[in-house]
């Protein structure tokens, strides 16, 4: 059974972890002491006299009875007299707890951490970490799962994944699950296991798409969903890759050198070569109709289709005619 202080504080302009926080203290409460002993304010609602109300309020809730609080951040020190009150005769059988999902210009108010604090609180700082400093928090973030990376493989996970604090967590938990939860991480197997990033990814779709190749492009594009990547994005990243190998195509057939056209593309000498190759098996006809077929998915994922189950299930339609 968990233990549970009076009160907690959970503050910081890393969103995602807050509301990680936040889920995580509501699945334990539920546990605890089932849906009915949580009580949740938020938005309007969520105001110091609300917080007052609910802490003085009689209830017959069996167990410890939690109050969880979101919004804090817009609160101000001169409204917290009541509550400060109200938290420091707070009952032994009640645990509340305020999230404060900051930023620059709207912060939890230092009368309430000094509040929590007087109450036997925690009070937990949730921050971005800085770009430079990353690779420090990866190394601790898995040392806390039990595995041991070095600084080049944690440079390795930030390149192959990208920058995003949650992105990373999730990253080093499947890890952990890999290896057991335990063990030596080195940069080769962060490259085999870890996830790309949702760009790289995104053109791996579109360039099985031009490639003709249904099978990748549909497995691809399951990963990405997956991932939580949306559809308006994947649709752009395919527009995008299939409009640039129609204009390879028409320039081809126009009489140019593959070094002429590879001159005017905008990408890495490798990715061009492989876009002009595939430009020319696929051919202009093709790659024309594979645009019409893009351009009918984005009405569809808009609401603009009949008799299509999902968006996805429009997405895998359209690859799958427009590889084939």
């Amino acid at each position: 059974m968990a233990s549970f202080k009076p009160a907690y504080l959970i503050h910081g302009d890393d969103h995602g972890r807050i509301a990680e926080r936040r889920a995580r203290l509501r699945r334990l409460a539920e546990a605890e002491s089932g849906a009915g002993g949580i009580e949740v304010l938020e938005g309007d609602a969520a105001t110091p006299e609300a917080v007052v109300a609910s802490l003085s309020a009689m209830t017959f809730a069996i167990g410890r009875r939690f109050i969880v609080v979101d919004g804090v951040e817009r609160w101000k020190d001169k409204d917290l007299e009541r509550l400060e009150a109200a938290l420091a005769a707070i009952a032994p059988d009640t645990t509340v707890a305020f999230f404060a999902r900051e930023d620059t210009r709207a912060t939890a108010p230092n009368r309430l951490h000094e509040a929590v604090r007087k109450a036997g609180g925690d009070i937990a700082a949730e921050q971005s970490v800085k770009p430079w400093e990353l690779p420090k928090w990866v190394i601790a973030r898995a040392r806390e799962l039990g595995l041991q990376l070095e600084p080049d493989a944690a440079r390795a996970l930030i390149a192959q994944v990208g920058d995003r604090q949650q992105r990373l967590l999730r990253e080093l938990e499947k890890l952990a699950l890999g290896v057991g939860g335990a063990g030596r991480i080195d940069v080769g197997e962060i490259e085999a296991q870890a996830a790309a990033s949702a760009e790289r990814r995104a053109w791996s779709l579109a360039d099985a798409l031009v490639g003709g190749d249904a099978a990748a492009a549909s497995h691809v594009y399951l990963a990405l969903r997956a991932q939580g990547e949306r559809l308006p994005g994947l649709i752009y990243a395919m527009a995008q890759r299939v409009r640039a190998a129609v204009g390879v195509a028409q320039a081809l057939d126009a009489g140019e050198s593959e070094s002429q056209v590879k001159r005017g593309l905008r990408m890495p000498s490798r990715a061009a070569d492989g876009l002009i190759a595939a430009a020319r098996r696929t051919g202009t006809e093709r790659l024309q109709r594979a645009l019409e077929e893009i351009a009918d998915l984005e009405l569809a994922s808009r609401g603009g289709a009949r008799g299509v189950a999902s968006e996805d299930s429009a997405a895998l339609l359209a690859i799958q005619r427009i590889a084939d």
